[in-house]
């Protein structure tokens, strides 16, 4: 779901531009969209509700990532007893002219997969910002609620 559609509170709002600072501070010229989703029928249908999807627009193509453009999807799973929300992972995908040229996801291996990859210490540092991501979201004091409470 868009990031500009999930920040429904302060603390929810400061993580997400915290997340945008991380980036912006390893790519000083990289562009963050918080609505990277059309609100056409067809493209809601695939919005994840359990997720944060920022996307990061270079000025132009990125040898070190191969590609224009990097989606990055947070991931969450709300808890039903204690209605704490936590991060579960962090996913991202690579996109040029052509499409989705790789894919990265924090389960199982955290390695980048596809048609073209991102140079070793780019990849690098894409590990190091997921590890940071989920950080942000899931540290201590930390009591993300629910979409429905006025925390």
């Amino acid at each position: 779901m868009n990031a500009a559609e999930q920040a429904i509170n302060l603390e929810f709002t400061s993580k997400i531009a915290t997340v945008v600072n991380l980036l912006k501070a390893e790519f000083p010229e990289i562009r963050a969209d918080l609505k990277p989703w059309t609100n056409d029928p067809e493209t809601l249908e695939l919005v994840d509700p359990d997720s944060i999807d920022i996307g990061f627009h270079f000025p132009g193509w990125s040898k070190s990532f191969q590609s224009r453009s990097i989606l990055i999807q947070i991931r969450f799973y709300q808890d039903p007893i204690s209605d704490v929300r936590r991060c579960i992972g962090v996913e991202a995908a690579g996109f040029d002219h052509r499409g989705k040229q790789w894919q990265f996801s924090t389960v199982e291996e955290w390695r980048c997969e596809g048609e073209t990859k991102p140079k070793p210490e780019s990849s690098d540092k894409l590990k190091q910002i997921c590890r940071k991501i989920m950080e942000v979201f899931n540290s201590q004091g930390s009591r993300e609620q629910g979409a429905g409470s006025s925390d």
